[in-house]
């Protein structure tokens, strides 16, 4: 049995430059081996946002839940961001 799978890509035109300009580097041996470190990319990513969703968003929400008294309103979250903003500008 195969442990490969092919596929027939469609890319947008510039996309499809970004990718024979890397195969031109030789960055990448193949299409399919760009599209392979692509995939991977993006399923690390997945399961960091996952991870972060479960270990960060959620037992904050829990802590929030447990004392409301620490949490803040939405107004003073989005004024904290501002001003630390401006101050990096």
């Amino acid at each position: 049995m195969s442990t490969k799978q092919q596929f027939s890509v469609t890319l947008p035109l510039d996309m499809a430059e970004a990718v024979e300009a890397k195969l031109r580097l030789g960055e990448y041996a193949s299409e399919s081996e760009l599209l392979s470190d692509g995939v991977r990319a993006l399923l690390d990513r997945d399961a960091s946002l996952e991870t972060w969703l479960r270990e960060v968003v959620v037992a904050g929400h829990a802590e929030f839940l447990a004392d409301p008294s620490k949490g803040a309103p939405a107004r003073e979250l989005l004024s904290r961001i501002k001003a630390r903003r401006a101050g990096r500008r």
